[in-house]
C-alpha cells in the first residue's frame, strides 16, 4: 500500500509511542532525510543500529518481527525476490532471474535461480538450499514463531487434525510427499499448492521463511542466533540477543550481482538492550558515534515534544504510517473466557479512547474495530460487532454478564508486553473492564522473547493477551489466517501467532473459501467477512491502528523507510558520511 509521506517536524504535535510489533510488512511510506530527495552516500564507515531488544531471533524461518525481517533481507538473507527502494518500491528479482512464473490458476509457481548467489564461504546458493530452507518451517516442534502459510498451502497430505504429514527435515516423516510438492531441476524451483496462491511471490519478498538455508550449516533449534550469510554482510563472532553483534562485509558477496543492496557501510554494529527513551536522548543529542546511528524503535510518548522543539532533530525526524494494529486476544480455552458472552462483555467494556490517550493521542494511533489495518483492503470501516462506543460501555457489558447468569465479578488475567507507556495504557483499559463486571489482573511480561513467551503452552491458563500485528503485504490473507487459523498455528507446545488458542470450523471454512475467489476485490471483501466473524465470536478485540516516529543521526545519508517492508528504515541504501 502507498501512504503519502510527511516530515515529522511538520506533523508531530502530540506524543508518540508504540513498540516494534509481531510481524513485518504491510505498508507505510519512505521519507528521505529532511523531507527532500534521498541523498546518495559513499562506501565506508560504521553504521550503528540502536534497539531496545532483546532480539527475537536471526533464523530466517523463525523470524516474524517486522524490523527483523527488513534487517535480515538487506544484511544477510537474500531471497528469490525482494523489494526495491524508495516511494515507488516494487517487487523485483533477487536470487531468481524474474519475480516468478505462476501457472495452473495460481497453484503452481516456478523460480529459476541465478548462478551468481554466493554463501559467505564462496559456495553457490542452489535451488536445493531454497527448498531446504522452506522445509524447516514444517518442523514446528523445532522451528517456531515464524510464518506458517506454507503449511496450509503446500500440496502434500495432512493428518486427521489438518496439520501436514510432513514434519520437517529433522524427522523421517512424509519426506517423499514434500519432495513431490517442491522440486528442483538444476536451478529451477517448482512449488505445487493445493489451492491458488496468487500473491505467493509477495510472501517470498516479505518473509524470510522462503530464504535459502544450507543443510550442512543448519543447527536446528540452535540456529536462532547462528547466521550463515548469503547477503552483503556476515556476523563477526557471536550474536548476543541482549547486547547485539557486529556485521562485517561478506567477501563473497558481489554488488554487481545484487539488484538492490548497496552495502555502503563497512560495518554495522547492532546494539540491543537500550531503552527507547535513552535511544532518543542519544539521537537528539547527536554526539560521537550516535551521529552515525539509526533505530528501528519508534519514539516513545515522552520524547516527541523534545523532537518538535529541537530544530536539528526535527530535520532528522520522519513520521511514516505504521502497518500495525494493536489488539487483545481472549483465550477461548481459559475457564473464564470460554463462554462467548463473557468475551462479548469484555469487548464491550474496552475503552479504546483511553488506550489511545495513554499512548499519546490520535496523531499516534486511532481507535479500530478491525484487526485489518485501514490501509489493507480487508479493513471493515463501519463495523462494530456489539455496538459499544470507542470509550466502551461497561454498564451494557455488566448487563450482558448478568443476563447470562454469571456471578460477578469475573476474574481475568491479561498478559501484555511491559513498557512504561504500555503499563499506563493497560491500566486505562483496566478501569472500564473492572467497571463492566470484571476484576482484571495485569500481567506485564518483559520484552525479552515476549511473543515466544505468550505462545508457549505454559501460558494457556491465562485469559487474554495483548499483541500487535501488521499485514505482510496488502491483503487480508496476511492478517487473518496467520492469526486465527488454528489448523496451521496450534500445536501441543505452542499457539504460534494464534495466542488465544482459537480454532473455529466456521472461520476455517471461510478462510478456505476466500483463497479460492479469483477476483481481488471480491476476495478482499470475503476477508473482511472473516475479520467480522472473528470479532463477533469475541475471539479478538482490535484496539488501534498506529503511526511511527523516527530520528536518525546527522551523519546518515541515503535514509529512507520502505513502505513495502512495513515502514522500517531501509538498509539497502543507508550510508554514513
Amino acid at each position: 500500500m502507498v501512504v503519502s509521506r510527511a516530515r515529522a517536524g511538520l506533523l508531530l504535535t502530540a506524543a508518540v509511542c508504540v513498540s516494534v510489533a509481531a510481524c513485518g510488512g504491510g505498508g507505510s511510506s519512505g521519507t528521505a532525510t529532511g523531507g527532500g530527495a534521498t541523498t546518495p552516500g559513499q562506501k565506508g564507515g560504521t553504521l550503528f543500529v540502536i534497539n531496545t531488544g532483546p532480539h527475537n531471533g536471526l533464523d530466517p524461518q523463525a523470524s516474524y518481527v517486522g524490523s527483523d525481517l527488513e534487517f535480515a533481507s538487506r544484511v544477510y538473507a537474500r531471497s528469490l525476490v525482494t523489494y526495491s527502494v524508495g516511494d515507488d518500491a516494487k517487487l523485483i528479482p533477487d536470487l531468481a532471474i524474474d519475480t516468478g512464473q505462476m501457472s495452473d490458476g495460481g497453484k503452481t509457481w516456478t523460480f529459476t535461480l541465478v548462478d551468481t548467489g554466493k554463501w559467505q564461504d564462496g559456495q553457490k546458493v542452489t535451488c536445493d538450499d531454497v527448498k531446504y530452507g522452506i522445509s524447516r518451517t514444517f518442523a514446528t516442534d523445532v522451528i517456531s514463531n515464524g510464518p506458517t502459510y506454507i503449511l496450509n498451502f503446500l500440496d502434500a497430505p495432512s493428518d486427521a487434525d489438518g496439520s501436514p504429514v510432513y514434519k520437517g527435515p529433522y524427522k523421517n516423516t512424509g519426506q517423499a510427499d514434500f519432495d513431490k510438492a517442491i522440486t528442483c531441476a538444476g536451478q529451477t524451483l517448482t512449488l505445487h499448492f493445493k489451492k491458488p496462491w496468487a500473491d505467493f511471490n509477495y510472501a517470498v519478498a516479505s518473509l524470510a521463511a522462503y530464504s535459502p538455508v544450507r543443510k550442512d550449516k543448519d543447527k536446528g533449534d540452535k540456529s536462532l542466533f547462528d547466521v550463515f550469510s548469503n547477503g552483503p554482510y556476515q556476523l563477526e563472532g557471536t550474536f548476543d540477543p541482549n547486547k547485539g553483534g557486529t556485521w562485517v562485509r561478506n567477501p563473497n558477496w558481489d554488488e554487481k550481482t545484487d539488484p538492490v543492496r548497496k552495502a555502503l557501510p563497512d560495518k554495522i554494529v547492532d546494539i540491543e538492550g537500550i531503552q527507547s527513551e535513552q535511544i532518543y536522548q542519544r539521537l537528539l543529542a547527536d554526539g560521537g558515534d550516535d551521529k552515525n546511528a539509526i533505530t528501528f524503535v519508534t519514539a516513545p510518548a515522552s520524547i516527541l515534544p523534545q523532537i518538535v522543539s529541537n530544530p536539528s532533530a526535527a530535520q532528522r525526524a520522519t513520521n511514516p504510517a505504521a502497518p500495525f494494529v494493536d489488539y487483545i486476544q481472549p483465550n477461548v480455552t481459559s475457564e473464564a473466557m470460554k463462554d462467548p458472552k463473557v468475551r462479548q462483555a469484555f469487548a464491550m467494556a474496552t475503552n479504546r479512547d483511553a488506550y489511545v490517550t495513554a499512548n499519546g493521542g490520535k496523531q499516534v494511533m486511532t481507535p479500530s474495530y478491525s484487526v485489518c489495518n485501514p490501509e489493507v483492503p480487508c479493513y471493515s470501516k463501519d463495523f462494530n460487532p456489539f455496538g459499544a462506543p470507542t470509550a466502551g460501555d461497561p454498564a451494557a457489558a455488566k448487563k450482558v454478564l448478568q443476563d447470562a447468569g454469571k456471578t460477578l465479578p469475573i476474574t481475568i488475567t491479561v498478559v501484555y508486553r511491559k513498557t512504561a507507556t504500555r503499563d499506563a495504557a493497560l491500566a486505562a483499559l483496566k478501569q472500564t473492564w473492572d467497571q463492566g463486571g470484571f476484576t482484571v489482573t495485569l500481567d506485564g511480561v518483559a520484552s525479552s522473547g515476549y511473543y515466544r513467551t505468550i505462545s508457549a503452552v505454559a501460558q494457556k491458563s491465562k485469559d487474554a493477551f495483548w499483541a500487535s500485528w501488521g499485514a505482510d503485504w496488502p491483503s487480508g490473507s496476511t492478517v487473518l489466517p496467520p492469526l486465527f487459523d488454528g489448523r496451521i498455528n496450534l500445536t501441543p507446545t505452542s499457539s504460534n501467532q494464534d495466542y488465544g488458542w482459537y480454532n473455529s470450523d466456521t472461520v476455517n471454512a471461510a478462510i478456505d473459501a476466500a483463497y479460492l475467489i479469483p477476483d481481488t476485490a471480491a476476495r478482499e471483501k470475503a476477508w473482511s467477512g472473516v475479520d467480522q466473524q472473528i470479532s463477533k465470536d469475541g475471539a479478538v478485540i482490535p484496539l488501534t491502528s498506529q503511526k511511527f516516529t523516527y530520528v536518525h543521526g546527522s551523519n546518515i545519508k541515503g535514509y529512507s523507510e520502505n513502505h513495502l517492508f512495513g515502514g522500517f528504515p531501509d538498509l539497502a541504501t543507508i550510508a554514513v558520511k
